[in-house]
């Protein structure tokens, strides 16, 4: 293997990288990206100078550190300086998160942070409020804690989703562990070495350490087709990926990683032996667009097809080349592996993967039970002796008395904690034992019901948008829960006793996978949002745009016809799926109506 690698080093010096290789004209970012050493130029000499914040060079560099600088709009004092501050991401696959690295980031966040810490929809922990001289401080003590926030953003692979519920049964532990191996497996090599000597000084005992089985498929990295022509960085290059990339595990019919919005869906089965047998594959899912760009589009991910799990990260890694191959590397809004899926097809996406990527037979899909989005609120019995309670987090904000009465729970018990997509946050390892003491602690900090939120909240997502998120155009965590009661007075005041899965964004980037709700709201302006309908309630099918630009003043008015026309319909059929079934005129018709009314 040493010699192979000899030479391919020698072909990579004198090789043009994939990009310009198949025709591409690199763009200046591209080009940023190769100059930077591996990451590492300019944030390293910005680091610990005497500035308040980074320039936007080093800034590019840091979200593959997993950190956004951010401004707080509602503290700018005029003709003064901007109030910086760091948002920092962790990389938990699966949404696993220790006790000890919990604590520590609790610690953090009062010490360092603004004393909150945030359930993302990828399962991993935010931190906000963070300044420029501490950010060394939290990610060394996170790393120390044996955590870490490398590729949590960037044009790289992202945090690998998987069923939160830490059920002891041999699917659930299948995706649980298949997904800890490909966070392994697509992590950066050289990269990794730049994030240790950034933030612990180089110590590279805290280097990733992926299982046996993934260190020799790490080796086919070094393969024709799958190399990127770069020893340092065999699977990535020295440009990374045009843009992110997500990917998701789960089990045959559990929804709760929004399996179709991934850049790679995979639903593992396993056998009567309990082991792994292959996996369904689903690509080239994305969320993001941009208003008034046709070109922009969210897409649900397409079916590839079925695949052995002997060869199955062979498979990720192939599409994951594919992609940095051939994903447009010159219009980064145009760089997702959805619009290349889109633009050049399907079956050329097939073609191109078996002719120079991945050599073995990709099957029919295997036959899977419906969707389902299940949240695991409430206690669940996680084995014989064992149980865990999920506990609901609206927008996922952990804050205040509850913060630190949870701490205190977690501390006590020493719980693990898993972190749901769905922004809840899940105490594990209960003992049988522990049980009664922990409900009996969870009531006396008024969670006593945990299984039972309202209604609209269960399932309820929003973006933090504003005031710190620099896209952000309006409001939506902070609206949420005013939106929600205004919903549901509607609801009740026509006697519908029915939820409705209602996402909220604060720009059109899609953070909370608006665009796979029954009900979305997508920021277009002050106080004003896109309309969005017609998604499922099992996160199966893309709602549509019906308004561009409705007022939240008007919420009630818009509303109130559709809910209506949903009350008449027949059966239990949910709002998204009558929505779909009476068609785009009719609610074109409906919602005519409103522009009507007095």
């Amino acid at each position: 293997m040493e010699k192979e690698k000899q030479n391919l080093n020698a072909k990579s010096e004198n090789s043009l990288s994939p990009c310009i290789a198949n025709g591409q004209d690199r763009s200046k970012f591209e080009q940023f990206k190769a100059d930077s050493d591996y990451l590492l130029e300019p944030l390293g000499s910005e680091l610990n100078n005497e500035s308040n914040h980074f320039t936007n060079d080093a800034v590019q560099l840091l979200k593959f550190h997993g950190s956004y600088q951010q401004d707080n709009r509602e503290t700018r004092v005029k003709g003064a300086d901007k109030d910086w501050q760091m948002m920092l991401r962790l990389r938990s696959p699966g949404g696993y998160i220790s006790s000890k690295l919990f604590l520590a980031l609790n610690k953090l966040s009062n010490e360092l942070g603004n004393k909150t810490l945030r359930v993302t929809t990828r399962q991993a922990f935010q931190m906000h409020g963070i300044r420029k001289d501490s950010l060394k401080t939290v990610i060394n003590t996170i790393v120390k804690s044996m955590g870490s926030t490398l590729a949590a953003c960037g044009d790289i692979n992202r945090n690998v989703m998987a069923p939160a519920a830490p059920f002891n049964k041999s699917n659930y532990q299948n995706a649980r562990n298949l997904a800890n191996d490909i966070a392994d497996l697509l992590s950066p090599k050289k990269a990794e070495e730049t994030y240790l000597e950034l933030w612990v000084d180089g110590d590279l005992s805290y280097k990733i350490t992926p299982s046996k089985k993934v260190k020799e498929i790490r080796k086919n990295q070094f393969k024709s087709g799958v190399f990127s022509g770069d020893i340092r960085e065999p699977l990535y290059g020295s440009t990374y990926l045009p843009r992110k990339f997500k990917c998701a595990v789960t089990v045959p019919g559990d929804n709760s990683v929004d399996l179709l919005t991934q850049d790679i869906g995979l639903v593992a089965f396993t056998n009567s032996k309990h082991l792994l047998e292959g996996c369904n594959v689903y690509i080239g899912g994305g969320m993001g667009r941009t208003h008034n760009n046709e070109k922009t589009f969210a897409q649900a991910a397409q079916p590839l097809g079925y695949v052995p799990i002997h060869h199955i990260f062979d498979l990720v890694q192939s599409i994951l080349a594919l992609q940095r191959d051939y994903g447009d590397r010159k219009l980064r809004k145009h760089s997702r592996m959805k619009y290349l899926i889109h633009d050049q097809g399907i079956d050329w996406f097939k073609k191109k993967l078996k002719s120079k990527y991945f050599t073995h037979k990709i099957y029919n899909l295997k036959k899977e039970p419906p969707f389902k989005l299940e949240d695991y609120l409430g206690w669940h019995k996680q084995s014989k002796n064992l149980y865990f309670v999920g506990i609901p987090l609206l927008s996922g904000r952990l804050k205040g008395k509850l913060k630190e009465d949870l701490s205190k729970l977690i501390k006590k018990y020493q719980l693990e904690i898993r972190l749901t997509p769905n922004q809840d946050i899940l105490l594990c390892n209960i003992g049988a034992y522990q049980r009664l003491s922990i409900k009996r602690e969870l009531e006396d900090v008024g969670i006593s019901s945990p299984g039972s939120p309202k209604q609209l909240e269960r399932h309820a997502l929003a973006c933090p948008a504003l005031p710190l998120c620099g896209l952000a155009i309006t409001e939506a965590e902070r609206t949420l829960p005013e939106v929600l009661e205004r919903v549901q007075g509607e609801l009740s005041e026509l006697n519908i006793d029915k939820s409705i899965l209602i996402r909220m964004t604060g720009c059109p980037n899609g953070c909370s996978r608006p665009y796979m709700a029954e009900l979305a709201l997508v920021g277009s302006g002050l106080d004003t949002y896109q309309l969005w309908l017609g998604g499922s309630p099992n996160l199966e099918r893309l709602a549509k745009p019906y308004l561009q630009r409705m007022p939240l003043a008007s919420l009630e008015k818009v509303l109130r016809p559709l809910f209506l026309s949903w009350k008449t319909s027949k059966g239990t059929i949910s709002f998204g799926d009558h929505l779909h079934e009476i068609g785009d005129q009719a609610i074109y018709d409906l919602l005519s109506e409103t522009e009507q009314a007095p």
